[in-house]
């Protein structure tokens, strides 16, 4: 297998959390924090720079999900407020937190597949 190919798709290796290169050792440490390199394939993460674009996307679809939710739960069932409280108010925030998951390791996986950079001016 030649290093310079993705041996898997940039979705299947954002959806597994997985090394973009080899899609076999975990992209995370633990939670959202990036591990230094692939300890399987010795890929450096250094590249990686997702920047706020997983947060700005989670943002959008969370709030999509949960406010659907929300008024589909008020306007079927029409419960009391306590059970939108707890229900959303944990619901949101694992939510969250996988979809984020999600989101940071897809883009890290485009950012390795399309080989993209910080731009530059010129060569020097």
């Amino acid at each position: 297998m030649a290093h310079d190919e993705p041996a898997v798709s940039a979705l299947v290796a954002g959806l597994k959390a997985r090394c973009p290169r080899c899609g076999g050792g975990p992209l995370f440490h633990s939670g959202l924090t990036l591990r230094d390199k692939c300890p399987k394939c010795d890929l450096s993460y250094a590249f990686a720079d997702s920047g706020d674009g997983p947060a700005v996307f989670g943002i959008l679809i969370l709030g999509f999900v949960i406010l659907g939710g929300a008024l589909i739960l008020e306007f079927k069932a029409n419960p009391p407020v306590w059970v939108h409280l707890v229900l959303w108010g944990v619901l949101t925030p694992v939510v969250a937190f996988f979809l984020l998951r999600v989101l940071k390791a897809t883009l890290i996986a485009l950012q390795y597949k399309h080989k993209a950079e910080e731009g530059r001016l010129s060569l020097d």
